[in-house]
């Protein structure tokens, strides 16, 4: 995986290491997307639900985009990495889309497909699928930070700019991105041993950041739900969608962005750095990604997590209920039963080309998990 520490032993060649920081890392992301997902219904009469909410939409998909980035390659891409933009990102939206229309159907009666409009968690899937394809053109850029910056405050002005095809998260989350690629090329990780070890005053810090956000949420719990700050953590509408059409809006959206680097940087440095229970589960995190809205869905639609049911004892439930699905949605045998929708492999779709070969292990995980 790429980032790991190289061994060698005589004049056989160098092979990497898997580093269990990042796979325990990812399946801390995807399990935070869960919860989120899991307690969403409860926000609308729950103010505990809502700071729950509030403190994990802040920084959990800024944190796997940053962890995306990191392991994407900026290089101009070859036929081999094209048909994996296809067959990794492309073929399983696709897929699932078409499973959630057909759902969508049979249970609510709503027709039509429409890929456009990625229905519930999918529009991450084609968000990565934009950054893999616009990278290569923002590095020949000085400063892509800053322009990746730029973009996502200033497409917040632009109201014509919605969710098809999650044009409008992608910009949005993109300095995200931007910044996990851009820690690579510093190479601070490194510099820093930051996956290797932590000093106990950095872990106190990291705890004291986090402990203050939770502190801000809860105790202007009210002023937050008026100013509906849910939707500003979706990256997703315009300034002017969201009640504030002021020329500051997009400072909000900066300060945001900010609030999100801080408090992913101390999530991670609470991230365990050695082999856990957690580490061979962190490699199937795009199963636990698009199959958990399939099991939280009949609860959500039901319309239990509502009036009582949204009392802290049934937060509490559904937050274990939810990582207990990620728990299960990462193992063997999950990952045996829907690897052909998650793991599409269909070569009979390309023609040979020269840099590319039938592929053995599958190491589809557009996240970045399974790269070496």
């Amino acid at each position: 995986m790429t980032g790991a520490i190289p061994t060698t032993t005589g004049s056989v060649p160098a092979r990497k290491k898997r580093v269990p920081f990042w796979d325990n890392a990812r399946f801390a992301c995807v399990t935070l997307v869960v919860i989120g997902h899991s307690v969403q219904r409860l926000t609308a009469d729950s103010d505990h639900a809502l700071a729950v909410y509030l403190f994990i939409y802040a920084f959990h998909m800024p944190a796997f985009a940053i962890i995306s980035g990191y392991f994407s390659k900026a290089s101009p891409p070859g036929s081999k990495q094209m048909k994996k933009v296809l067959t990794d990102i492309l073929l399983p939206y696709f897929i699932m889309e078409t499973i959630w229309t057909l759902v969508q159907f049979f249970v609510e009666g709503k027709e039509g497909f429409n890929p456009t409009q990625p229905s519930w968690t999918l529009w991450f899937l084609l968000a990565l699928g934009i950054f893999r394809l616009v990278l290569p053109y923002l590095v020949l850029l000085k400063q892509p930070l800053l322009w990746s910056l730029i973009f996502s405050v200033g497409v917040g002005y632009a109201s014509n700019v919605d969710s098809t095809f999650s044009l409008s998260r992608a910009i949005g989350i993109l300095p995200f991105f931007l910044l996990g690629w851009k820690l690579r090329q510093w190479g601070l990780i490194d510099k820093w041993r930051f996956v290797e070890r932590q000093t106990w005053y950095i872990r106190a810090a990291a705890i004291a950041v986090l402990a203050a956000w939770i502190t801000t949420v809860v105790v202007f719990i009210g002023f937050w739900r008026s100013f509906n700050l849910i939707q500003w953590f979706f990256y997703d509408d315009s300034y002017d969608g969201l009640g504030e059409d002021q020329w500051w809006a997009g400072l909000v959206r900066l300060a945001l962005i900010v609030l999100a680097v801080i408090l992913t940087a101390a999530f991670f440095v609470l991230i365990p750095r050695r082999q856990t229970w957690m580490t061979d589960l962190g490699q199937s995190t795009m199963y636990v990604y698009l199959l958990h809205s399939f099991i939280l869905y009949p609860i959500r639609e039901s319309g239990f997590l509502q009036g009582e049911h949204a009392a802290w004892p049934y937060l509490l439930a559904m937050i274990i209920i939810a990582v207990l699905i990620s728990v299960g949605l990462s193992t063997k045998p999950v990952r045996r039963l829907f690897r052909p929708i998650i793991e599409p492999k269909p070569r009979w779709l390309f023609i040979e080309t020269e840099d590319t070969k039938p592929a053995g292990s599958s190491k589809t995980d557009p996240t970045g998990s399974r790269r070496r």
